[in-house]
C-alpha cells in the first residue's frame, strides 16, 4: 500500500490566522502537511523528518526581545525553508539580516517585481510587460537588510525587501501570503516550492486517504465493535461511512433526535445511513428530555453546556444496553477533525483564548472503559467532504452548510421552547429550499435563519397579528476567520420572507442580517 505520509511538509505557527489555510493548500496540491506551534519540541522536529519547512505569518513584531523565534532544529534540518510574511521576518532577524517597523501597516493588493532570477519564481507572472506579481500584503514590520548569503529577488515601491532567498541552501521568505486566493500566483508558488524544490510526491488524494484509513482501523480494531455517535452531520456521517466499509456490521451508531435539529433530518439521516448505506443505526427520541431540560435557561453558554451533557447521558445509556447484551464494543468512534487537533494541541506560550466551548461526544464516563478510534483527525472539513463523496454519500449532504453541534439550540434566542424550535425548523427549510432553487445555495458558505424571542406586529388575512419575528443571515467566507455578508438580491429575499409569513402561522416579521465578521460572529449566540 502507498504510504501517503512518506513526502511531507511541516507548517510552524507563528499565530497567523492563515495559518490552516497554508496547510489546507499543501494538501489541495496532493502532499500531506502538519501544523506544529513554533515552539514545539525540536526532537519532534527531526523525528518528524518533513521534506520541508514552512514558517507562517503571524501578529508579533521580530523587533522585540521575546519575539517568537524558529527553532535551530529547522535550519539543521537541511531542508528547503518558506518564510511567510512574519516567517520571513524570523528567518532574517535569526540568521543575520534586520527587521523594522513600517510607518504605515501594509494591508491589501501590492504589486511585487521579481528583480533576480529564482527557482521559485521562473516563469510565474501576471503582467506581460514584466515579471511581476500582484499579491496580498497583511504585515507592519519588514525586513530591512537580507542575511548573508541571501539575495533579494523582489520588491515593491514601498519595501525593499519583499522577496529573499539563498538558493545554496534553498531557504525562501516572501512578505506577502500566497495562501490566500487574492495573490494570483499563490497556489503555482505554493506548488514550485513543494513539488519541485522539496520534491515531494502527490501522494494526498481522496482515494489514498480512504485506503489508507480503512487499513489503520482495521489494524487499530481488529475484531472488536465499534459505537459512534451520529449527529446527522458531514463528520459523523463520514466517519460512519468508512468505519461501515471498514468494518460492515461490527459498526453500531447512536442517532439522537435532539428535537433541536434541522426540519425532518431525523428521518433524512435513518433514511440516507440506514436505508442507503446499509448502517446499523439506532434512533433515539430525545427531544421531550431536551426541551424539559432547557426549560428556563437563556444563557448561551449553559445551554451549550446543559445540551452536551444530556447527549453524553443518552449516550451513556444506550451504550450501556448494547454492552449489557454482549459485551463486544470495545471502541468508541469519534469525529474529530484536524483543526480539533490543532486547538487542543495549543502551544507551550498557552496564548490561546477559549471563545465558546464546543459540543462533541468528549467527556466520556470513565465506567465506559472505551478506546477511541477517530479515522478523521488527519482531515480538515474541505478533504472529510471530499471523501465523503468518493465514499457514496449524497453530495448534497456531504456539502450542507455548517450546523452548530447544539442545533438550534443556539439559533433560538433566549430561552429553547418546541414551539420556538418547529417556528424555526421550518422557517430555516423555506430559505435553504429556495436558496437551492436559485443557484444561490452554493455561492454562500453558510446560511441560516434565527428566532428573535420578540414579538412584532403583523397583518394577516385582514387581521392582526401580533406574531414572532426571524432573522436570516447568509455570509460569504474562505476560512471563517473573516466573513462578508452575502448581498443576496432583493427580489429573492422579499421571496422568502412572503413565503415564510405566508406559510408558518406564528411568524409576522422576517428581516435580514447585515454584519460582517468581524465585529459580529457568523453565528447569533
Amino acid at each position: 500500500m502507498t504510504n501517503i505520509h512518506s513526502d511531507k511538509i511541516l507548517i510552524l505557527d507563528f499565530g497567523a490566522q492563515y495559518t490552516q489555510l497554508i496547510a489546507r493548500r499543501v494538501r489541495e496540491l496532493g502532499v500531506y502537511c502538519e501544523i506544529w506551534a513554533w515552539d514545539h519540541d525540536p526532537a519532534e522536529i527531526a523525528a518528524f523528518a518533513p521534506k520541508g519547512i514552512i514558517f507562517s505569518g503571524g501578529p508579533e513584531s521580530t523587533t522585540l526581545v521575546d519575539a517568537p523565534k524558529a527553532p535551530q532544529q529547522a535550519f539543521d534540518a537541511d531542508v528547503p525553508i518558506l518564510g511567510i510574511c512574519y516567517g520571513m521576518q524570523t528567518l532574517a532577524a535569526q540568521l543575520g539580516g534586520a527587521t523594522e517597523a513600517a510607518e504605515a501597516r501594509e494591508f491589501g493588493h501590492a504589486s511585487v517585481d521579481i528583480v533576480a532570477p529564482s527557482q521559485l519564481f521562473d516563469g510565474l507572472s501576471d503582467h506581460a510587460d514584466a515579471h511581476r506579481l500582484d499579491v496580498w500584503m497583511s504585515h507592519g514590520d519588514h525586513v530591512s537588510k537580507a542575511p548573508p548569503g541571501f539575495v533579494v529577488t523582489g520588491t515593491t515601491e514601498r519595501i525593499p525587501v519583499a522577496v529573499m532567498e539563498n538558493a545554496e541552501k534553498r531557504w525562501y521568505g516572501v512578505q506577502f501570503h500566497p495562501e490566500v486566493t487574492h495573490t494570483k500566483q499563490g497556489s503555482a508558488l505554493l506548488k514550485r516550492f513543494i513539488t519541485d524544490i522539496c520534491g515531494c510526491a502527490t501522494l494526498w488524494t481522496a482515494a489514498n486517504i480512504i485506503d489508507d484509513q480503512i487499513a489503520r482501523v482495521r489494524e487499530q480494531v481488529g475484531e472488536d465493535h465499534v459505537l459512534l455517535g451520529l449527529s446527522g452531520g458531514v463528520d459523523s456521517s463520514v466517519v460512519a461511512a468508512l468505519l461501515h466499509k471498514a468494518i460492515g456490521d461490527r459498526l453500531t451508531c447512536v442517532f439522537v433526535d435532539t428535537g433541536l435539529l434541522r426540519w425532518q433530518e431525523g428521518d433524512q439521516v435513518m433514511a440516507t445511513m440506514a436505508e442507503h448505506m446499509g448502517v446499523k443505526v439506532i434512533r433515539v427520541n430525545a427531544a421531550d428530555r431536551y426541551f424539559t431540560a432547557l426549560e428556563g435557561e437563556a444563557d448561551p453558554e449553559a445551554k451549550r453546556k446543559i445540551i452536551g451533557r444530556l447527549f453524553v447521558e443518552i449516550f451513556d445509556e444506550e451504550s450501556e444496553k448494547l454492552i449489557a447484551h454482549g459485551g463486544k464494543v470495545k471502541w468508541l468512534a469519534q469525529g474529530t477533525i484536524y483543526p480539533d487537533v490543532i486547538e487542543s494541541a495549543g502551544s507551550k506560550t498557552g496564548k490561546a483564548h477559549v471563545i465558546k466551548s464546543h459540543h462533541n461526544v468528549g467527556g466520556l464516563p470513565e465506567h465506559m472503559k472505551l478506546k477511541l478510534v477517530e479515522p478523521l483527525r488527519e482531515l480538515f472539513k474541505d478533504e472529510v467532504r471530499r471523501i465523503g463523496v468518493a465514499l457514496g454519500l449524497p453530495r448534497e449532504m456531504v456539502y450542507r452548510h455548517p450546523f452548530p453541534g447544539p442545533g438550534l439550540g443556539v439559533r433560538i434566542l433566549g430561552e429553547v421552547k418546541r414551539e420556538y424550535a418547529e417556528l424555526l425548523a421550518r422557517a430555516d427549510a423555506i430559505f435553504i429550499e429556495e436558496l437551492r432553487k436559485a443557484d444561490l445555495y452554493d455561492k454562500t458558505s453558510q446560511a441560516f435563519a434565527v428566532f428573535l424571542p420578540v414579538k412584532s406586529v403583523g397583518v394577516v388575512g385582514d387581521a392582526r397579528a401580533y406574531e414572532w419575528v426571524v432573522a436570516l443571515r447568509a455570509v460569504e467566507t474562505i476560512d471563517f476567520m473573516t466573513a462578508h455578508w452575502a448581498h443576496l438580491p432583493y427580489e429573492f429575499l422579499g421571496k422568502v420572507s412572503n413565503r415564510i409569513i405566508n406559510e408558518i402561522r406564528g411568524i409576522s416579521r422576517v428581516v435580514y442580517d447585515i454584519s460582517g465578521k468581524p465585529p459580529a460572529t457568523i453565528e447569533w449566540e
